[in-house]
């Protein structure tokens, strides 16, 4: 009698005929990653991103802390993973891009086409969260933190600093901390910074002022960053995220350790934690943990389905889609552990409840950590391995991205993609108009 193994192998092996005998002919053989480590390195780069830090943990604290992993688990053990899985098990199954895979029942193809088209626009403005780190970083090099006084060319008359004995109300203290002022309050030094140094901000929309420059360099370097990351197609890129991949988790101990020694930690990891039963009855924390899920994981963008396509045919896809999940999710809760330690330090710092000194988005980025870390010692070192680290979350997400744009051409015109050099001229120009359409959202 055959042993299981023997009849593992028979059906792998009818099921692999059966997929040569229905490939295209022109189609180009598909490179395979060099080993699994790569796959899951790319796969981890591409779902932990920038949602993980700043979105995940102000959605937790709104939906009633520990709470919220209630909703955010179910949607993750029913959605988020059956989804995931699913599309790594297709990519791996028909060895093409999402453009083509989803062929596979021509009723499906405009899933396809319209997967395709939100990720070409979604690379365009992703990369602006990139731009302005890129920026920051640059500035935080400097001795004196520009952000952290009031003595530049962007500071208004109303700009103010203020520090741990500062007496005033909380209302004033929130709008300096974190967000704009009307007409009249005063503005922190990190939110002029923010609205007038690097955005450069205008009154009106019709007052567009041109392109800001230094945006302008900073972006075109990422995108530079981003091809080189790309170029020479899925071996080199295998090699790329061992850097882009393991490197943030570096720089995130080293913040969650210097975060977890301030006066004020335990404070924030507490707001962050603490569970609110009630908001459980409230549908949109259960919207907030449905979108956050598919969120992270970025299903339907054809992303997973192109780092799966890469795959040798008989590799452990169920083992890879619970491993890369466990790892996603454990990034989201340790980052929020990395960013109210700091938020629970800057709430005490000014005498402040957490819940004013709490942001969401860009405001928490680029407004409320920046102006906490020029609290601490050696102020520009915390804020150039922030910034560092969410470069590098970024990174990988958006190369990820524009795999996930190449690969459908290439697969759609084979014969115009035969050589190797034509591939680099194709991600060259696709970066380059990516950059030109990108140069809308670095005007004033």
């Amino acid at each position: 009698m055959e042993t299981e193994k023997e009849k593992d192998d028979v059906e792998v092996t009818v099921v692999e005929r059966f997929v040569e005998e229905t490939k295209d002919t022109d189609q180009i053989p598909r490179e395979t990653w060099s080993n699994n480590m790569e796959f899951i390195l790319a796969c981890v780069g591409m779902a932990v991103g920038l949602g993980n830090l700043w979105r995940f943990p102000y959605l937790c604290y709104k939906n009633g802390g520990g709470a919220f992993l209630i909703p955010f688990l179910t949607f993750l053990v029913l959605g988020g993973v059956p989804v995931f899985m699913l599309e790594l098990g297709l990519g791996q199954y028909m060895s093409l891009s999402g453009f083509k895979t989803w062929n596979i029942c021509p009723v499906f193809q405009g899933i396809g086409i319209s997967n395709f088209v939100t990720v070409f626009l979604s690379n365009i403005y992703y990369i602006m969260v990139l731009a302005w780190s890129a920026y920051y970083f640059v500035i935080s090099l400097k001795a004196v933190l520009p952000w952290s006084n009031c003595n530049n060319d962007w500071n208004t008359p109303r700009c103010t600093t203020f520090h741990k004995d500062v007496n005033t109300n909380s209302s004033v203290n929130v709008s300096l901390i974190n967000s704009s002022v009307t007409a009249g309050q005063p503005a922190g030094s990190a939110v002029e910074f923010w609205e007038r140094g690097v955005l450069q901000l205008t009154t009106d929309i019709t007052d567009g002022g041109g392109i800001i420059w230094e945006l302008a360099l900073s972006l075109l370097a990422v995108w530079v960053m981003v091809y080189f990351c790309v170029w020479q197609g899925v071996k080199w890129t295998g090699k790329v995220v061992y850097v882009t991949a393991i490197f943030p988790y570096v720089i995130l101990s080293v913040l969650l350790v210097r975060g977890l020694t301030l006066d004020g930690a335990m404070d924030g990891i507490v707001y962050y934690l603490k569970p609110d039963l009630s908001r459980l009855s409230d549908i949109q924390v259960w919207m907030d943990g449905g979108t956050q899920v598919f969120f992270s994981y970025a299903v339907a963008l054809n992303e997973i389905i192109t780092l799966g396509s890469y795959n040798k045919f008989t590799n452990n896809f169920y083992r890879d889609a619970i491993l890369i999940s466990c790892i996603n999710s454990g990034t989201s809760l340790v980052g929020g552990f990395a960013v109210f330690s700091v938020l629970g330090f800057m709430a005490k710092q000014h005498n402040l409840p957490i819940e004013d000194v709490a942001n969401a988005g860009p405001g928490l980025a680029f407004i409320t950590y920046p102006n906490a870390v020029t609290q601490m010692p050696i102020s520009p070192l915390w804020a150039a391995l922030f910034f560092l680290m969410i470069i590098l979350l970024g990174l990988d997400s958006q190369f990820v991205g524009v795999e996930a744009v190449i690969s459908p051409i290439m697969d759609v015109f084979p014969s115009l993609m035969r050589r190797k050099y034509r591939r680099n001229l194709l991600v060259a120009a696709y970066c380059f108009l990516s950059f030109l359409l990108g140069l809308s959202m670095v005007s004033k």
